[in-house]
């Protein structure tokens, strides 16, 4: 399947908002010890944080699940991982105009509710990022 870059940040942006939702629980920023930044294919990050991924996109530039704990079914989040640098920083972008909370990896990227994207960290490792302004129905929030 060939997907062009366009189609891959609109996917994505589809998918970080519709699972980070528009509420905040608060300033929950990591202070804990940040485990080294994990690398590996989408089942294997999977397999990092015990979810199972429901593969929604399996292409080569991208490769996109939806993961949920296996305990805990509410609990889900969008795992993804990228081909280049480029590929990956150009979806993070486009997605951020939709709001949620990224942890961003070397070649992946994992979106959802802040809470969830904190307790990856502490396995996963990466980078906390925060999506723009969430939509208040009266466009993005973004300034002209």
């Amino acid at each position: 399947m060939r997907l062009t870059r366009p189609m891959l940040a609109l996917t994505g942006a589809a998918a970080a908002l519709a699972l980070a939702g528009c509420g905040s629980g608060g300033d929950a920023k990591a202070t804990a010890a940040v485990p080294q930044t994990a690398t590996g294919s989408l089942e294997h990050l999977a397999a990092e944080v015990k979810c199972t991924p429901n593969i929604q996109i399996d292409a080569d530039e991208l490769r996109q699940a939806v993961c949920k704990k296996a305990k805990n079914t509410t609990d889900k989040f969008i795992l993804a991982t990228f081909a280049t640098d480029r590929g990956q920083r150009e979806w993070i972008n486009g997605a951020k105009d939709y709001g949620g909370y990224y942890l961003v990896g070397r070649k992946w990227v994992a979106v959802g509710p802040e809470k969830t994207v904190t307790t990856l960290r502490s396995t996963l490792g990466g980078t906390m990022e925060e999506g723009s302004a969430h939509m208040n129905g009266h466009g993005s929030g973004h300034e002209g």
